[in-house]
């Protein structure tokens, strides 16, 4: 079953000088858009591709106040494996980010969107979510308001969120994660996930990253068709192209 976050960055430039200068103005919103492929596409630790590659991209409305929404996009292979027939998986988000003092926040909401999945349960999925970060960590909370993936009786779900994110220079990041997937009424199915992504921005929009991802998931419950585990530890090659 299917169990991305998306994240939004935004950056202030200053300029200075030898005597004062008045700061470069903050456009009042911006417009990005990004494409990318994974070898495979995992989410909270479980494989939604089947362990196999995937091709992704989004596109991101920030305005200066802090709000912002959003939709990104993966190839999937997890409905087939259910039984159904969606073979991409649509997301919609909004939000608003903020400070203070030394404390970020980003609260909103998430829909996970699968066009004509013909599940008898269906999986699209509404979440809300709340995040804050101090220093280079964030403590994230989702709280599904309806089922969650296709489970029966699942609403109330949530997942908690723990990672950090390290500058080590020249465009290198270090991101260790860990996370706990509660599925209501559905006990066999929730699982710790844990992951380290070595980042490397090159410029230009263009970024790769390498990641080591596993669960402690219940190897009977996260199955493909032909049986293999799509929880089980395993090295994921990311690129991006951001424009």
């Amino acid at each position: 079953m299917k169990l991305k976050a998306s994240a939004l960055l935004s950056t202030v430039a200053f300029c200075g000088a030898a005597f004062a200068q008045t700061a470069a103005p903050q456009p009042d919103y911006t417009l990005s858009y990004n494409v990318g492929a994974v070898t495979d596409y995992r989410y909270r630790g479980i494989s939604q591709s089947r362990l196999k590659p995937a091709l992704q991209g989004g596109a991101d409305f920030t305005h200066k106040s802090g709000l912002y929404v959003g939709t990104w996009a993966s190839t999937i292979q997890w409905i087939k494996d259910a039984g159904g027939d969606a073979p991409v998986e649509v997301d919609l988000y909004g939000g608003y980010k903020g400070t203070m003092g030394v404390f970020g926040y980003d609260v909103g909401v998430l829909r996970y969107q699968y066009p004509r999945h013909r599940l008898p349960v269906s999986p699209n999925t509404t979440e809300v979510y709340g995040a804050g970060t101090f220093g280079p960590a964030t403590l994230k909370y989702s709280h599904a308001v309806t089922n969650l993936f296709g489970f029966s009786d699942s609403k109330n779900s949530y997942y908690l969120d723990l990672s950090a994110a390290f500058d080590l220079g020249n465009g290198w990041s270090l991101t260790p994660h860990v996370g706990y997937q509660k599925v209501k009424n559905n006990s066999d199915f929730s699982y710790t996930d844990y992951s380290l992504t070595v980042g490397k921005d090159f410029g230009n929009g263009f970024s790769a990253s390498a990641a080591v991802v596993g669960t402690d998931a219940d190897k009977s419950s996260y199955i493909t068709p032909a049986g293999r585990f799509t929880g089980r530890t395993g090295l994921v090659a990311a690129a991006k192209y951001t424009f």
